[in-house]
């Protein structure tokens, strides 16, 4: 399959200017800088729960102590599976754009490889701070994020584009 047909043009990547590779790669630098920023002491379950519990009973009314550490819980687990579903696909649409030849599958992996390793360091990172907690479990569940949106998106495609994918069935 031509390089046409993925959706990118003729001229191989090698020969792409500077912006190719910026509009290729940026959105996962700025997902990982975002990471970073979000894997910090400030940003740690003790700082989030005031801010989070304003806009959660502005919108959903007075919640007790009790319920609200299980909703707290549970909308920081949603954010991890959700960041890191996004700069999964982040990850997919770079090796996709720069990787021409390569199957979708090939691209999945090599995304979900991508996310693992930097799921990987934040919570090795997050051992280190004393209000945050570094966890085997948090990186299966970031990968499970990144995996999820990366499957959502195959079968999107092959629904709605499936010439597009033909070669990775």
């Amino acid at each position: 399959m031509s390089s046409s047909k993925r959706g990118i043009s003729e001229t191989a990547p090698q020969t792409k200017g500077l912006t190719f590779w910026i509009s290729a790669w940026l959105p996962v630098l700025l997902g990982v800088i975002m990471i970073a920023i979000e894997s910090t002491e400030a940003l740690g379950a003790n700082h989030t729960s005031g801010p989070l519990r304003r806009v959660w009973e502005a919108l959903f009314g007075v919640v007790s102590d009790p319920r609200w550490d299980v909703i707290h819980h549970i909308l920081r687990k949603c954010g991890h599976f959700f960041a890191y579903g996004f700069i999964g696909l982040a990850w997919l649409r770079a090796w996709w754009m720069t990787l021409p030849k390569s199957q979708f599958f090939t691209d999945a992996s090599l995304a979900l490889l991508g996310t693992a390793l930097i799921a990987s360091c934040d919570e090795f990172h997050q051992t280190f701070l004393p209000n945050r907690t570094g966890t085997p479990w948090d990186v299966l569940l970031d990968c499970s994020g990144a995996l999820v949106l990366e499957l959502i998106v195959y079968l999107f495609a092959r629904s709605f584009r499936p010439k597009r994918l033909a070669r990775a069935a």
